[in-house]
């Protein structure tokens, strides 16, 4: 019985043996299974990225919350080319994600052009370009030479939470080139990360293309797209000096800027000294005289230098100074800072000017050439915001010859700025829509603070929350905060209900309102009115509507001058002569009359024919986006409806039918 027994239990044994042995995976399995190994710079064939956290020493105030408590850090991260070709204009992303401040970069400056401190974004990463060498060489070419592969930036700032022993790592490690793939990083320590960055064979650059340009070769990046383009091209070169022409280019159908303001970042001491086609916002030569710069050109006459800010600001001069022979006659020059779309007007669609640089040391020489860093530029009130990239070199830029001959002047160096237009987190908008129709005699207005509120400091009287009441129409001619007694009244009349306090206005410079015209069997027409509440007029304005379901019937616009764009959108523009503005003027009482706005309005019709099933009453009618002069515009929540107030229409004919039939019942029960 005993050897049974051990019989049963050596073959449960051997079992169990099997059953492990069989399930167990292979080598090949645990491998797979096991976290990669971090990249090394001997095992990376492509670009290395790694970040290296160096220390954290904790801040005041003390506060027993650990995910509030600041603490002080630097970290080193770097970049080497371990590829087969030539790293140019790198940018390295990198993905905080414990709310740090970035106070300190060397080697290196952020993409967008931003300013120290810099708090970095939760929902994106973050990007380094190189500065002063935005290129690294690839070891074949300068046999392995550190300085020439790799870039180190060393990061200093503050964050927030993971006391010691955790280290606040990133959550990513990336390049900004498309054309490279860089999968996550992996940790080779507590206190590291490192990924390694192939070329991708799927991409395909997205590069804009212009006759005037030489080919592009392995000596330069290929120039790109984007919303506003801006060449810096040197001209003339000089051991201490040279002369660069600098065109800003409209790409966007529906951007422009009016008024524009240019800015950028001199990195090596440099300062302008003259300039055509442009000013600078504040002439003054002091920080010259009082810097380096003096110190050095000590035989120059700083009072001829026109600017010595380390970030100067330019303008555009007025047309009265085109033919200017001291400072004008440039190509493009002179338009008070307007730059139109080209979609409006090809010839208005770019703005240029010279200036003249004085370099310092060690930039001595005729080929020393750097161009300003940090670009940025801005419009009107009511233009799109932009945000610039760091300049990239291109290839030269080809003009035609001044002589007149069949041949090309060649640039001696050239860089390219993009600028894309963005939307800043947190912004307003700067105009608003209205919807209104035949069929419902109330007016959906502009959202409160469409366009922002005031701040609630002072004893703000209005409610920032609450939904704009509606409107009679006539109330659309009032500015926003005269409209108080006429929402009070139109509200009694429908019995709606009025919120305590009252809802704040709009605050938009320009107001739009879609109205439904007409609808009929074969066809519709809609009104839109312009209605600006600032005081400077908009001359050669532009407004772009989307119609979802209406664009294949547009027809015509009658006052304006309307065309189909593409995309589903109409593009509006006034009629020669009739292209201007006007700004907000004085009621014809002052005392008593509010002020009134300037106005434009058309008619545009559409047909069905080519929208069959289209129901303008539900809502097919009104634009689903509105941009004005390149700002996308405030739309409103809700759209006006048929129910209760269709002209007295369709309700009036259902209550005389009731009527009616109650009569006819009451007869035949008599």
């Amino acid at each position: 019985m005993g050897s049974l027994r051990s019989s049963f239990h050596l073959c449960l044994f051997l079992a169990f043996v099997s059953f492990v042995l069989l399930f167990r995976p292979s080598r090949s399995q645990r491998v797979a299974d096991a976290p990669a190994p971090a990249p090394s710079a001997f095992d990376c064939n492509g670009v290395l990225l790694t970040y290296d956290f160096q220390r954290g020493q904790r801040l005041r105030p003390f506060v027993r919350d650990p995910n509030e408590q600041a603490w002080a850090f630097n970290a080193t991260a770097t970049i080497l080319n371990s590829g087969t070709t030539n790293l140019k204009a790198w940018e390295f992303l990198i993905g905080f994600r414990h709310r740090e401040i970035l106070v300190s970069a060397s080697s290196a400056i952020l993409t967008d052009g931003s300013s120290f401190p810099y708090s970095t974004p939760n929902d994106s990463a973050t990007s380094f370009s190189g500065s002063p060498n935005p290129d690294l060489k690839y070891p074949i070419e300068v046999a392995g030479d550190p300085s020439q592969i790799r870039a180190q930036i060393s990061i200093g700032g503050t964050f927030f939470g993971s006391p010691p022993p955790a280290a606040p790592l990133p959550s990513s490690l990336s390049l900004a080139d498309p054309a490279f793939s860089c999968p996550s990083p992996a940790a080779p320590s507590n206190t590291s990360l490192a990924t390694c960055c192939l070329p991708n064979p799927d991409f395909t650059p997205n590069t804009t293309t212009n006759s005037s340009d030489v080919d592009v070769s392995d000596s330069y990046l290929p120039r790109r797209s984007g919303d506003l383009t801006i060449s810096y091209d040197v001209i003339q070169a000089f051991d201490s000096s040279y002369l660069a022409l600098v065109t800003i280019d409209n790409h966007s159908p529906l951007g422009r800027l009016d008024n524009w303001h240019l800015s950028w970042e001199w990195m090596r001491d440099e300062f302008i000294y003259s300039m055509k086609g442009a000013y600078p916002l504040l002439v003054d030569a002091t920080d010259c005289i009082y810097g380096r710069q003096g110190e050095y050109f000590k035989d120059l006459d700083f009072s001829k230098v026109l600017n010595c800010e380390a970030k100067p600001t330019i303008l555009d001069l007025p047309p009265t100074r085109f033919n200017d022979t001291d400072l004008g006659r440039i190509p493009s020059c002179c338009r008070n800072g307007t730059i139109l779309p080209a979609s409006m007007d090809p010839s208005q669609s770019s703005s240029a000017f010279q200036v003249q640089v004085f370099k310092m040391p060690p930039d001595l020489n005729r080929t020393d050439l750097f161009p300003p860093q940090n670009w940025r530029i801005s419009g009107s009130k009511l233009n799109p915001d932009y945000s610039c990239r760091q300049p990239i070199r291109v290839s030269p830029t080809l003009f035609p010859d001044p002589s007149g001959l069949e041949s090309d002047t060649s640039a001696i160096a050239s860089w390219q700025v993009v600028c894309n237009i963005t939307t800043p987190k947190g912004a307003s908008p700067k105009c608003c829509v209205s919807f209104s129709a035949y069929y419902n005699d109330s007016v959906v207005p502009c959202k409160t603070c469409a366009c922002g509120c005031p701040a609630s400091r002072g004893g703000r009287t209005c409610n920032a929350t609450a939904p704009a009441l509606l409107l009679p129409p006539e109330a659309l001619l009032v500015p926003f905060d005269n409209r108080t007694d006429k929402a009070r009244a139109w509200a009694e009349i429908k019995h709606l209900n009025v919120p305590s306090p009252m809802p704040c206005g709009d605050n938009c410079g320009v107001s739009i309102n879609w109205h439904i015209n007409t609808d009929y069997s074969r066809g519709w027409s809609a009104r839109v009115t312009l209605f600006n509440w600032e005081d400077v007029p908009f001359a050669n304005w532009f407004l772009a509507v989307e119609m979802d379901k209406a664009y294949d019937g547009y027809d015509d616009t009658y006052s304006f001058n309307g065309t189909k764009m593409g995309n589903n959108t109409i593009f509006m523009q006034g009629l020669e002569g009739l292209n201007y503005l006007v700004g907000e003027t004085n009621g014809a009482n002052p005392a008593t009359d509010p002020r009134v706005p300037g106005k434009q309005q058309s008619v545009i019709s559409f047909t069905k024919r080519a929208t069959p099933g289209i129901n303008v009453v539900a809502g097919d009618g009104f634009p689903s986006k509105v941009v004005f002069n390149g700002e996308e515009c405030s739309l409103p929540d809700t759209i006006p409806t048929s129910q209760g107030f269709r002209n007295g229409g369709a309700v009036g004919v259902f209550t005389l039918v009731l009527l009616l039939v109650a009569s006819t019942l009451l007869l035949l029960h008599q």
